[in-house]
């Protein structure tokens, strides 16, 4: 009887540890409380080539961007004992594997402690995107892989451009206002998301080459690029050196400093390469202000004023340098424009677009 006993628990124990060792990978799901509410967590678990594990969080209840995930700083695993920290949040949570790899029951500390159990995702429980998009990895350059999101829609191709920090999942919702008169696409920036992040230098005119790239995987002719914040880099790229290769650009929060066409030396004189494709850009100016000044008149007086030379002094250098362009002013718009006024940048894109046919 004794030995039969040892041999069950040797047995179970292999089970964790083969369990442990292979079959962790995937995603497990969970629910933390804040304050008062109670917010969905993905926790998605990868093993890498080394052997070692790579990890990613993802709160699919308080983002407008599920897709970015907050990266794992470190992830331990020894049989069914698990440790990951988030360094930057000051997050750890240390859990343990059930015996039949269904759950790990665990405790989650940032700053107070509470209990977290987290279920493994099955076919009938997994969260799933609400987006109706498909999504697919193109190879764009040095086994770089991008993840490219498809809307549909008919007429012309529209492509969505993310700014830094985010993934092409930030368009999800603004991408359907758009798709019932054009077919919309959203890529991710390589770095960001389920794109690969390659580690190397990436300068504008290579992140151009990537957009590039999957335009013509995907058969796109003459698309609309559409950018966010410093994704005007990709268009001013884009449109500088293959301005054959699109029919227009829109810079939404994008047209500042690092967006603005590279000057050449033309007989000793600094002259712009110029844009020569129709061209949107929306600015916020001045931006909202943030709340803790909006109730003080002389406070927010000077956030304006900083506002209207800064951004403002932006939009007229950008007005200046691509004449032809069409400039419009958001008052009170945040950076994420096409979120916090909609109405308004679907109203001058369905506009600006519509112009192009009769081109």
């Amino acid at each position: 009887m004794g030995n039969k006993t040892l041999w069950l628990c040797a047995l179970a124990s292999l089970a964790a540890a083969t369990l442990s060792a292979q079959d962790i990978a995937g995603d497990w799901q969970g629910t933390l409380k804040t304050g008062s509410q109670e917010t969905r967590h993905i926790l998605r678990i990868a093993k890498r080539e080394d052997g070692g594990w790579n990890a990613k969080i993802f709160n699919i209840d308080q983002t407008q961007d599920w897709g970015l995930g907050i990266a794992v700083s470190s992830f331990t695993l020894r049989v069914s004992d698990l440790k990951l920290t988030i360094d930057h949040m000051r997050v750890t949570y240390q859990g343990k594997v059930s015996a039949d790899g269904a759950t790990i029951a665990g405790t989650w500390t940032q700053g107070q402690s509470q209990p977290l159990e987290l279920k493994r995702a099955a076919s009938g429980t997994a969260w799933r995107d609400p987006s109706p998009h498909s999504v697919r990895f193109i190879t764009v350059n040095n086994n770089v892989k991008l993840e490219v999101l498809d809307w549909g829609g008919s007429g012309r191709p529209l492509v969505l451009l993310t700014g830094q920090g985010n993934t092409a999942h930030i368009f999800d919702k603004f991408a359907l206002k758009l798709n019932a008169s054009y077919h919309v696409y959203g890529i991710t920036r390589r770095g960001y998301g389920a794109s690969s992040a390659p580690g190397s230098a990436c300068e504008p005119d290579c992140f151009g080459d990537d957009v590039l790239a999957v335009v013509d995987a995907l058969k796109l002719n003459r698309p609309v690029l559409a950018g966010h914040s410093i994704a005007g880099e990709e268009l001013s790229s884009v449109g500088s050196r293959h301005p054959e290769k699109v029919s227009g650009l829109i810079y939404l929060e994008a047209g500042y400093g690092y967006a603005m066409p590279v000057a050449t030396t033309i007989a000793g004189e600094q002259k712009s390469t110029g844009i020569p494709v129709p061209i949107l850009a929306i600015f916020a100016v001045p931006h909202a202000a943030p709340p803790a000044i909006s109730n003080n008149p002389a406070a927010l007086r000077a956030f304006e004023a900083r506002e209207e030379a800064s951004v403002g002094g932006q939009a007229k250098r950008f007005e200046t340098g691509l004449p032809s362009a069409r400039v419009v002013r958001l008052r009170h718009a945040d950076h994420y424009v096409f979120l916090s006024n909609e109405a308004d940048v679907l109203r001058e894109m369905n506009a600006f677009l519509s112009s192009l046919s009769l081109l």
